[in-house]
């Protein structure tokens, strides 16, 4: 397995993506492509003492680097010699089996859908993080900020692509979809939650995925679906609100053991089962999120990924290339595609 990663996107670029890397081929043995300022990667590796390069791990120089402010839509040709950009076609030349990068979202999303392209059939890439719930499983949320302005017939492929990647990536046997919306009646939200729904619900009667209804907010981190279909405005509203909940809790738990000499030894004698829950809600151990709906794994890291969340990121990037779902989700639209042609007597 070969991941690619750029090496000089995200704030801590380069040291922590190539400290991440080299954490990441000596604990899991993953081949790696650290693409980047060859000049600087070595600069990283002289101020910590690491005179040679890890085994499996090569460097691909690329002397540019996307900028944050960039026009997604002109990093193509405009930054051709950067970073993000050589990976990407690295990745679609077959020279690597995933790719990570920590740069900038709408750069990414863009480079990944020109170059290394979507699975036929898919109008849209989602991104599409697994948070933990509360019955000990993942809910994948499916969009979560790629794509704010959505059709009902994006929210169906969600929906279908979602649920694939909960079979093949997260072992569902058979995954719950539902639908975002202000309440879980079929006549609540806009237009588009409405027509999405009656897209959605047709889909579970043909067999393509199990669409359970309408989901509110409250019912992601509750487990009650396996996979939640949203615009990506409000995904993204829905993941940051889950996040600033979580990073709350965490700091109403510290205060509330602080408070004296007695919740204090409380602490002692339940740091591992704190610490467990932290773990758990740190993004840093995820590592990043994959787009869904590009035929190679692409993962956007989070840009303020530090070595740790790089070393999972690329964990993750070889997980997903191993677990690829595109001949499941092909499949499925294939289906799709074939449900709504007119039958002729």
């Amino acid at each position: 397995m070969k991941i690619i990663l750029d090496a000089m996107g995200g704030d801590n670029a380069p040291e922590a993506a190539v400290l991440g890397a080299f954490e990441a081929a000596k604990g899991f043995g993953t081949e790696i492509i650290l693409v980047g300022r060859g000049e600087a990667i070595l600069e990283v590796m002289g101020r910590h003492g690491i005179t040679d390069l890890p085994e499996g791990v090569e460097i691909a120089n690329a002397e540019d680097v996307v900028d944050m402010h960039d026009e997604p839509d002109k990093v193509i040709r405009k930054r051709a010699n950067s970073s993000m950009i050589i990976g990407l076609r690295l990745l679609a030349e077959g020279k690597g089996d995933a790719f990570v990068s920590a740069g900038s979202t709408g750069a990414l999303l863009t480079g990944a859908t020109l170059l290394v392209k979507r699975v036929k059939g898919i109008r849209r890439a989602a991104m599409a993080p697994a948070m933990p719930n509360k019955k000990g499983g993942k809910t994948v949320i499916c969009d979560c900020g790629a794509n704010a302005e959505c059709t009902p017939e994006f929210l169906l492929q969600f929906g279908l692509v979602g649920s694939a990647f909960a079979k093949k990536q997260l072992g569902v046997a058979e995954p719950k979809v539902g639908l975002l919306n202000i309440g879980t009646e079929d006549s609540k939200g806009t237009q588009l939650q409405k027509d999405a729904y009656a897209l959605l619900k047709d889909a579970d009667e043909k067999g393509l995925l199990r669409f359970v209804g309408n989901v509110e907010a409250r019912d992601v981190p509750l487990g009650e679906v396996d996979v939640v279909v949203c615009d990506g405005f409000a995904g993204n509203v829905l993941l940051k609100s889950i996040e600033g909940t979580a990073m709350f809790m965490g700091s109403l738990m510290k205060r509330m053991f602080k408070k004296n000499l007695l919740s204090k030894l409380g602490y002692l004698l339940c740091s591992s089962g704190v610490k467990d829950m932290m773990k758990l809600m740190d993004y840093r151990e995820i590592g990043g999120t994959q787009f869904l709906g590009i035929k190679k794994p692409v993962i956007k890291a989070h840009g303020s990924s530090d070595a740790l969340a790089f070393r999972n990121a690329v964990k993750q990037a070889a997980d997903a290339a191993q677990n690829d779902f595109t001949q499941d989700l092909e499949a499925a639209l294939r289906l799709l595609a074939e449900a709504k042609e007119p039958k002729h007597d």
